[in-house]
């Protein structure tokens, strides 16, 4: 061994003994142990409770154990627990974690689950479930024994519910507006009406439909020679009985049978009453959750949708579990029945249909308030619709729903509620009362009523008397120039309140009138309208006779009306009369609401009230001609709307003031869209129903009629009354809140 190896030895052997002094020296480094501890099993436990809690099956499923999935897909998972939420008509859960313990690759847990279900109440189980450690995370071991004990091993919930008859829907007297009923769809088939027997045929049918004759021939006119159904209306069992024989011994005729939840007169006040179909797909979690099994049929507007809990009652309920053979293990809980209760509206049969009848081969709507209350008597929107042709069973229903929903025609808007339109001139009411108020006019104010509004440099309005070729009216005090409807004078109110009072003062006073906001009838739906401030000198002309971003419905303005005529009380309009329970016990009864007062003094309700009644008696009044041969006490307002897609709207709106309490004082507001001029086709519409009311039948024709119901035309259709001189476009029905206005003058 040479010098040089001896040398590194020797350092070696130093270097190791060095090292092994420093560590009998106690200078060793201190060991490092690394620990991992399982995570805790209330959180896990807790976490698969939430998601069950918050229906969010999916990722439940992603919290159990990898044996568990080899069980169970996820789809089949998420289906278990929807389906036994479906049977068990399950609203919610609530959960409690109640103990838990842990080994060093398991773990257990005890909770409690609150079951809060529609049908059956709230029942609850106390449960435990086994957990394992995969990959440092806890996993459920899922059985459906989970859910519900009495479900382990597989088995499921099954529901089975017996219905009692739907609640009937009656008239303030007691009449049907519809119930279950045996009915007969009728149809006619041309080519089978015997020769000399089509008169009799169209007259039973006429009587049995409230369907004119020539409404009927037109139906079937240009296809005589064929064979083809052509449906004409639907009749109840008592309807039809003594005249069965008679029909069935003419030919051309077709009767089917069906039973069904059946609406007399073929729909009253359809759009209100509403009607009743089968829940759709996009509707089934919604009443699966209230304990429907979803294949019911359910109210799907209008009162039959608002009382549906009502109309329906809830049935007798047995929830049962089964097996995989569908044999019952066992009965998990029952319920007893909820009987349906009858609801009664507000309407008047006769006055309701008559208001309807008013309105054949329009498109519009009428509304009839009492003054004292807020019950709406009448509400009628058109083109009316035959709720029947809702029924499956209903042969006619083929035939005409599917026409119905597409004509094009919007037949299931409520226009009362959801039409929204320029107020036109009955806005002048509004207009009038917010000058009364400013101190800076009174009643007996004059202007000159010429026949142009110049007052704007450059611009020029109109007077209606200009296009009827009349002299200008003159100087009018402020009474008379409401009972005129004088364009100028309240181009000038608008022009002068916006200047002197602000942007937002009138403005302010149509949303005291309830302009612009629901009126807070929650039985059928509704659109707010608009009132919006005028931006310019030109808005406020505008605003001042109705026109220009302005919408209204119906239904304010017979609100507003009626609070005219009542001392100036704004009611809550509702039609539900009252709701009985199966023993004929009232559960619930009308109750007048007051909401809020006009902002207006007794002065200005006067004045306003003097000029309404000059509209009907005096010979300037705008609805003299129509109604001022009438004895019942009336008020009024005309008002012509003008309209960018067609001719203007036709407004009335009045109230009487007799004071009888055999036939309380009634406000009635009219609409006619793309009617004209509110003097000329209103006015008449309003008369009519006025008649109705009064004498129980109208008593005038329109001057378009050859006799009622029935236009002076060749070849008269049920569902056209072409106006004098009138030709509306094809589509001129408004969209909630679309309607906007031309900025020209209306009389």
């Amino acid at each position: 061994m040479d010098k040089n190896k001896r040398i590194l030895i020797l350092i070696l052997l130093f270097l190791l003994f060095t090292s092994c002094t420093k560590q009998t020296s106690g200078e060793l480094p201190t060991p490092q142990v690394l620990v991992s501890s399982a995570p805790e099993v209330d959180t896990a436990v807790e976490s698969f409770l939430d998601l069950w809690k918050n229906d969010d099956h999916e990722q439940m499923y992603q919290m159990i154990s990898s044996s568990s999935k080899q069980k169970i897909s996820s789809k089949d998972f998420v289906d278990y627990f929807e389906k036994t939420a479906a049977n068990a008509t399950l609203l919610s859960i609530d959960t409690q974690l109640l103990s838990s313990m842990k080994n060093p690759n398991s773990a257990m847990a005890k909770y409690q689950v609150v079951f809060n279900t529609s049908l059956f109440g709230s029942f609850e189980r106390e449960n435990e479930l086994t957990l394992a450690l995969e990959d440092n995370t806890w996993k459920v071991n899922w059985d459906s024994g989970l859910i519900l004990p009495e479900l382990t091993g597989g088995n499921r919930l099954q529901l089975e519910t017996i219905n009692a008859q739907r609640g009937s829907i009656y008239t303030r007297d007691g009449q049907s507006i519809v119930d279950e009923d045996t009915a007969y769809a009728l149809a006619i088939i041309p080519n089978q009406i015997e020769d000399g027997k089509e008169g009799v045929l169209l007259n039973y049918l006429s009587e049995l439909t409230d369907r004119t004759v020539e409404s009927i021939q037109a139906s079937y006119e240009d296809i005589r020679t064929t064979n083809w159904y052509v449906p004409v209306g639907e009749v109840s069992a008592d309807e039809i009985a003594d005249r069965w024989n008679a029909i069935i011994a003419l030919g051309g005729i077709q009767i089917s049978e069906f039973q069904s939840r059946y609406y007399y007169n073929g729909g009253i006040s359809s759009q209100a009453s509403g009607y009743f179909s089968v829940i759709t797909p996009e509707q089934v979690d919604e009443y699966q959750d209230l304990g429907y099994l979803g294949d019911e049929q359910i109210g799907q507007a209008g009162v039959e949708k608002y009382t549906e809990q009502a109309l329906a009652g809830k049935p007798a309920a047995s929830l049962y579990v089964v097996n995989e053979t569908n044999q019952i293990i066992s009965i998990l809980n029952q319920a007893d029945a909820n009987l349906p209760q009858d609801i009664t509206t507000t309407f008047d049969k006769n006055l309701q249909i008559e208001a309807q009848k008013a309105l054949l081969g329009f498109k519009g709507a009428i509304v009839v308030m009492e003054v004292e209350t807020g019950r709406i008597l009448a509400m009628a929107s058109s083109p009316n619709y035959d709720p029947n042709l809702f029924t499956a069973e209903n042969s006619n229903s083929a035939e005409q729903l599917d026409e119905l929903l597409n004509d094009g025609q919007q037949r299931l808007l409520n226009r009362v509620t959801q039409g929204s339109y320029p107020a036109g001139s009955i806005f002048k009411i509004v207009g009038m009362a917010a000058a009364l108020e400013s101190d800076l006019y009174t009643p007996d104010t004059t202007y000159y009523c010429g026949s142009y509004f110049e007052e704007l440099p450059d611009e020029k309005f109109k007077d209606w008397t200009v296009d009827k070729e009349l002299p200008p009216s003159g100087t009018l005090s402020l009474v008379q120039g409401l009972t005129r409807s004088c364009n100028p004078w309240f181009y000038h109110i608008g022009l002068d309140l916006f200047r002197q009072k602000g942007a937002d003062y009138l403005s302010n006073f149509a949303r005291g009138f309830g302009l612009g906001s629901a009126t807070g009838i929650d039985q059928v739906a509704e659109v707010t309208g608009q009132i919006i401030d005028p931006a310019s000198d030109g808005d406020a002309v505008q605003q001042g006779i109705g026109q220009g971003d302005m919408l209204v419905t119906p239904l304010q303005v017979v609100r507003f009306t009626a609070a005219l005529a009542n001392g100036g009380t704004l009611y809550r309009p509702q039609i539900i009369e009252r709701i009985t329970s199966s023993n004929g016990v009232d559960v619930y009864t009308f109750s007048p609401l007051a909401q809020s007062e006009l902002p207006v003094s007794q002065e200005t309700l006067d004045a306003i009230s003097d000029g309404m009644r000059a509209v009907v008696r005096s010979s300037i009044g705008t609805a003299n001609d129509e109604l001022g041969d009438l004895s019942i006490p009336l008020y009024g307002k005309t008002g012509t709307a003008e309209n960018p897609l067609g001719d203007s709207h036709a407004w009335f709106t009045g109230y009487s003031s007799t004071g009888r309490e055999d036939t309380p004082d009634i406000a009635v507001t009219v609409i006619v869209e793309n009617g004209g001029e509110g003097s000329a086709v209103g006015a008449p519409v309003f008369r009519r129903v006025i008649e109705t009311y009064y004498y129980g039948e109208p008593l005038k024709l329109y001057p378009w009629e050859s006799r009622f119901n029935v236009t002076r035309t060749p070849t008269p259709e049920f569902t056209e009354t072409p106006l004098p001189g009138a030709n509306p476009p094809a589509s001129t029905e408004p969209t909630s809140q679309q309607q906007v206005t031309t900025p020209t003058p209306s009389g």
